[in-house]
């Protein structure tokens, strides 16, 4: 039997460390929602425009140097697929990555110029995982999933870290209420773990909510056939893994869904109040906070996760 390695509390603090040594601290943005100061942490200003790097560098500085040689495969819509490239590109590595033939072009464009080889696949009938693992195996290189591994869960956890150290400079109180947005649930169990003294909340779009679904329910339960049409397309993950259930449920995490309406006017809402660009699937936390279905407290702590959206799409969400 094959013992998989947990992530840790511990981990999550490693990681913090490594990445420190690497970047600053991606920037906190304090804003007053309902009478309260709400601290959001804007990983959408990280250098490829999404907290993955995280969890990316966590993962590849922790290869031997023999599986450095054999390269990496990811599977992403784009943003741990940047993720994955910016890190072997400065650890001199190679990497391939299974996108989808519908990943915006942002994206794609993105993980190509940082040196990352693309194997497209078809969202609707194929499995990403399937392809990655056959290319793993074929060629002897490490896989480097987008959320279903200990490395990754800590390396996403570092924003917690740096989140707390700042709030407490800025005379905030310390995280009470984390709202973050949950595709696979790496980054929400990465800061489960960051933040043990607080309470989590996932937030995915309607339809996409299994991870709400399977938390009030106890044990994993898939998205579904059919699930309904998305902007958010870095959060179709369509089933949780049982790393990242494992510590949500554990930590009392709770989840809830957003409309694509109330997506779209966080979008708008975070050009106008917090000068930046961010993609649907980054937006859903805010949106959570702006529509009330998640209630500000003392300590709220909103990830706006990533910015990474073709120009033609945002132009019509701006433009609605």
């Amino acid at each position: 039997m094959t013992i998989m390695r947990q992530p840790t509390r511990a981990g999550v603090r490693d990681a913090a460390a490594k990445i420190a040594e690497i970047l600053p601290p991606s920037p906190l943005m304090i804003r007053e929602i309902n009478g309260l100061p709400v601290s959001f942490k804007m990983e959408a200003l990280q250098p490829i425009g999404a907290f993955k790097l995280r969890g990316a560098w966590h993962r590849l500085t922790a290869l031997d140097d023999e599986s450095r040689a054999r390269g990496v495969v990811a599977f992403s819509s784009g943003n741990h697929a940047q993720g994955v490239a910016w890190a072997a590109k400065r650890l001199g590595i190679a990497a391939t990555i299974v996108m989808p033939a519908d990943a915006p072009h942002a994206k794609l464009a993105a993980t190509m110029a940082l040196g990352a080889e693309v194997v497209r696949y078809d969202r609707a009938t194929e499995s990403r995982e399937k392809i990655a693992a056959h290319l793993a195996h074929a060629r002897g290189a490490a896989l480097v999933p987008s959320f279903d591994d200990a490395w990754v869960i800590e390396g996403q956890g570092s924003a917690g870290i740096e989140a707390a150290a700042q709030m407490a400079a800025a005379g905030l109180p310390a995280p009470a209420r984390v709202v973050v947005p949950c595709g696979g649930g790496g980054l929400a169990a990465g800061l489960a773990l960051a933040l043990p003294e607080a309470e989590v909340v996932t937030v995915e779009p309607e339809g996409w909510d299994d991870m709400r679904r399977s938390l009030e329910a106890g044990w994993i339960e898939a998205v579904g056939d059919a699930p309904p049409p998305t902007a958010c397309d870095a959060l179709q993950t369509m089933r949780v893994a049982e790393r990242t259930f494992d510590v949500l449920s554990r930590r009392g995490a709770t989840g809830v869904a957003v409309s694509e309406a109330e997506i779209a006017e966080a979008q708008r809402w975070a050009m106008r109040h917090l000068r930046t660009v961010v993609e649907p699937g980054g937006a859903v936390a805010p949106a959570a906070i702006l529509s009330k279905r998640v209630a500000v407290v003392p300590g709220t702590l909103v990830l706006v996760s990533g910015g990474n959206v073709d120009a033609a799409a945002y132009a019509k969400v701006l433009a609605a």
